[in-house]
Parts: structure tokens; C-alpha cells; sequence
């Protein structure tokens, strides 16, 4: 019920800030990883909200923190509770901008280089960001794939000195996102 709630907040005010030439994806992929001799930590999201305006070079995604998944149960349950308070600090945000937008042409199939900034929110703490990657147009529909490094840190996230040698100093973040046109 919560998901529904939230989904269809996000749908309100992601129509309030896009005209009608839209493109949306409720099922998006964002995954981190961290890697240290110590022990590789792994997640994966495959319910990510994002929309992206070719007109306007606008994108905004919404995650729920509750939605990353672990291939143990225990580290889920740490990430949640102990370092991102996800029932306090329920999602993370992005809202930005492609800055080279007149390098992509989304009306033509093809595959082009994109630059994208703007403003994260994780862990209730807002960074701006800069980061590059591919946007595909193929038949009608946009695929965008991106990687980037976030600190922890830079995000009031605490680590204990107990497990600090378990956790990257920087966490490596994927995103890879299938766009429809908005119906």
C-alpha cells in the first residue's frame, strides 16, 4: 500500500514538472557495489521511478531505499537499519538535466554520448553531481546507462570503525533504465 501511495505521488509530481512529450519507466535498474580485500558488497534495485523529457533534456528518478536487494539477508537488513535509516529516510532522489542535449538527437536511432547534471538525495542529504553516459534510442524507445562514485561520507552516512574495513571509501553506483513514451 505504502509502494502505491508513493508511486502515485511520484506520477502527480512528475506530470506536474514534464510536458506531454515523456518518457517513463517504473522499473528501472540502479545497483551499487563496494569492493575491499575484506568483502565485496553488492546490491541491486529493480524498482526504480524515472522520467525523462527529450524536449527539455530534464530527468528525475525516485528510489526506495527498501528496495535494494542483498545476496545475504543479514547485509539487507544492516543496510536498512544501521547506515541508510530507511525507515526514517525513506528514498533517495535525483533531479537534473542533460547539459549536451543538442548532442543527442532522440528522434534519430542511434547511440549517443550524454553529460548529465544535477541534484542527488540520499540519506536526507542533498550533493550536487555530474555525471556522463550513453543514452540508446532504438524503435521509439530510450535506454540510458551511467556509472558514477558516491562517498558515503558526503552523505552523513556512518560507518562504524568495526566494519569500515568491510566498505569501499567510495561506492560504485550503476544505472541502466528502459524508457516507453508516457501513455
Amino acid at each position: 500500500m505504502k509502494r502505491l501511495i508513493v508511486a502515485i505521488l511520484l506520477n502527480l509530481v512528475f506530470a506536474a514538472c514534464f510536458s506531454q512529450n515523456v518518457y517513463m519507466t517504473r522499473n528501472g535498474q540502479i545497483s551499487f557495489y563496494s569492493k575491499t580485500p575484506m568483502e565485496n558488497i553488492e546490491a541491486i534495485n529493480n524498482e526504480v521511478n524515472s522520467m525523462l523529457n527529450p524536449s527539455t533534456g530534464d530527468i528525475v528518478f525516485a528510489v526506495l531505499i527498501k528496495s535494494f536487494r542483498f545476496e545475504r539477508a543479514l547485509m539487507e537488513e544492516h543496510f536498512n537499519e544501521n547506515y541508510m535509516e530507511s525507515a526514517k529516510l525513506p528514498k533517495s532522489t535525483f533531479q537534473g538535466k542533460i547539459t549536451n542535449l543538442k548532442d543527442v538527437d532522440f528522434r534519430k536511432d542511434g547511440t549517443y554520448a550524454a553529460t548529465v547534471e544535477g541534484d542527488i538525495v540520499v540519506h536526507g542529504v542533498k550533493q550536487r553531481i555530474k555525471s556522463s553516459g550513453t543514452i540508446v534510442v532504438a524503435k521509439g524507445k530510450i535506454a540510458v546507462v551511467s556509472a558514477f562514485s558516491l562517498d558515503p561520507k558526503d552523505f552523513n552516512i556512518e560507518i562504524p570503525s568495526l566494519v569500515a574495513e568491510k566498505i569501499a571509501k567510495t561506492i560504485d553506483v550503476k544505472i541502466n533504465c528502459h524508457y516507453e513514451p508516457k501513455s
